[in-house]
């Protein structure tokens, strides 16, 4: 039998749960205005959700909230800088206002853009490491506090990255703070769990979007046939992972806390027979000799 890969998934509208499942929930999504973030967010509103959608870019926000409108779903977007905890304070104060205290936070906002380690300033290690992880822990706390107060039960999704398991050659800032992100989905979910809060984790695969950086598209123009390159014979597709996140989120999988979902067609667990020869990462890369 000649490889066929995984089936397609169905079409982008579908959901896997059933409608209405989210109805009177509000679901913060940070970084929720483009790429995998709006893609979860869209998911989320297709199940009756409200959605609040953070970004500290205007022109994002505005992308967020023009693809829920075009859901119908009700939603809020709010500027917000995940490493400063008076903007998150004021973040949920909005989103309170509006839809009353959120029962889903999807940690979305990461930053990440490949660079040698021995080429990487003091300046992109901090920022990378303080959105991705310093963010998420502040903004997993934040929500935290308030449903401990309250005494109400909540779900938090932290998207992760299948190198916090493995290593990051070429991202070891990203790599570091994932992993950090990783372990917080576990030390959480256990501190959290007696008061009716669950933690997990959500690492997508390859899923190709407008919205990835330049470096990060010129990275994988320089792979002829990215089908070809996944066990599954395919990339994934966006609703994939939405639908992920919403199941992680819902009564279905209220007893799943602590665990990281990885939503990749097996690709991070695909090892050779024999090993290639060593391409250093300046080379995948296409970077000359390092200078100092």
């Amino acid at each position: 039998m000649a490889p066929q890969g995984l089936p397609q998934p169905p079409p982008v509208g579908t959901t896997a749960l059933q409608p209405g499942t989210f109805d009177g929930v509000a679901v913060v999504v940070t970084g929720g205005g483009t790429g995998l973030g709006k893609a979860i967010a869209s998911e989320f509103a297709r199940l009756g959700a409200s959605i609040v959608i953070t970004s500290r870019k205007d022109e994002h926000l505005d992308a967020g909230r023009a693809a829920m409108d075009a859901l119908g779903a009700p939603v809020l977007t709010v500027p917000c800088d995940i490493r400063e905890p008076e903007s998150i304070v004021s973040m949920f104060d909005a989103a309170v206002q509006r839809f009353g205290l959120p029962g889903v936070l999807v940690n979305n906002a990461a930053a990440n853009f490949p660079v040698p380690a021995e080429d990487m300033s003091p300046n992109a290690w901090r920022t990378v490491v303080d959105i991705t992880l310093n963010g998420t822990f502040f903004v997993s706390r934040e929500f935290a506090r308030r449903h401990l107060d309250a005494g109400t039960p909540a779900s938090i999704v932290n998207v992760g990255a299948s190198y916090a398991w493995t290593g990051g050659p070429g991202f070891a800032h990203s790599a570091a703070a994932k992993a950090g992100v990783k372990n917080l989905v576990e030390t959480l979910a256990v501190e959290w769990g007696p008061y009716g809060i669950q933690v997990n984790g959500l690492v997508p695969g390859l899923f190709p979007h407008e919205d990835m950086t330049a470096d990060i598209q010129g990275n994988l123009a320089r792979t002829s046939d990215k089908d070809a390159c996944q066990p599954a014979l395919r990339v994934g597709q966006r609703q994939e992972l939405g639908w992920a996140a919403t199941f992680l989120a819902s009564p279905y999988a209220r007893f799943i806390s602590g665990h990281t979902l990885v939503v990749d067609g097996a690709n991070w667990q695909r090892r050779l027979l024999t090993n290639p020869p060593v391409v250093t990462v300046r080379e995948q890369m296409g970077k000359g000799p390092f200078g100092a």
